[in-house]
C-alpha cells in the first residue's frame, strides 16, 4: 500500500511538473507575440504608424533587465543622424531594411532548458519580390526567453546571416558599443592637434 502511495505521489509530482513546463512553454510566447505582432503590422503596408519594438516601454515589460541595458548602451549612438533612436539601420527580426508583408507567420515554444525557453517564430519575408526558391525561403528567428522578476520576458535574439551563422543581437549591440567607444579616441586626439597654437618663433 506505502509503494502504491508512493507511487502515486512520484506520478502526481511528474504530472505537475510536466504541466508547469507545459505551461512555462506556452507563456514563453506572449513577449515574441508582442514583437512578432509589431513586426507583422509593420510590413503590412498601409497607413499604420511604425512600432518600434524597443520603445521604452517594451524594454520595460517584454525583454530582460540586461537585455534592455544592452540595448540602452547602443542606442547612445543611434545608427542614422536624423533618427536619433536607433542603433540598427535595419529591422532586426527580418535581418534587412526592406521586406514584403510577411507571411506563413508560426510561433512555437520549445521545451524549457536550464532556465531558457527558445521560442521559434517562422516566416516567409521576401515573396512579392519574385517567385524563385531564394524568396520562397522560410526565416527562422530564435527567441532565448528566461523568468525574471516573476514574468517571463525576451533575453535575446538569434537571427542567422546569409551563411546560416547565428548572430546574437546582445552581442551585436555590446560589439556596437565598443567600436563606437574606441573611435572618439581617435578623433579627438587629431582635432587637439590642429589647435595647439603656432609656435610665435
Amino acid at each position: 500500500m506505502q509503494k502504491f502511495a508512493a507511487s502515486a505521489f512520484v506520478l502526481t509530482l511528474f504530472q505537475f511538473s510536466l504541466g508547469a513546463h507545459m505551461a512555462l512553454a506556452a507563456d514563453a510566447t506572449t513577449p515574441v507575440k508582442a514583437i512578432m505582432d509589431a513586426t507583422v503590422s509593420n510590413w503590412a503596408g498601409g497607413d499604420s504608424d511604425w512600432q518600434d519594438i524597443f520603445d521604452e516601454s517594451k524594454l520595460k515589460d517584454i525583454y530582460s533587465k540586461d537585455f534592455g541595458a544592452k540595448y540602452q548602451a547602443a542606442a547612445q549612438f543611434p545608427a542614422a543622424d536624423e533618427d536619433g533612436i536607433s542603433p540598427f539601420d535595419y529591422d532586426v527580426i527580418v535581418s534587412a531594411q526592406d521586406a514584403c508583408p510577411l507571411e506563413d507567420v508560426k510561433i512555437a515554444a520549445q521545451p524549457p532548458t536550464n532556465n531558457v525557453t527558445e521560442v521559434l517564430a517562422t516566416f516567409k519575408k521576401s515573396t512579392c519580390m519574385g517567385s524563385d526558391a531564394d524568396y520562397q525561403k522560410t526565416t527562422t528567428v530564435r527567441f532565448e526567453v528566461i523568468q525574471e522578476g516573476g514574468k517571463l520576458v525576451v533575453d535575446d535574439i538569434i537571427t542567422n546571416d546569409d551563411n546560416g551563422n547565428p548572430s546574437s543581437l546582445k552581442s551585436v549591440m555590446q560589439d556596437l558599443v565598443k567600436q563606437q567607444q574606441q573611435q572618439p579616441t581617435d578623433q579627438t586626439q587629431q582635432p587637439s592637434d590642429q589647435q595647439k597654437p603656432a609656435n610665435p618663433q
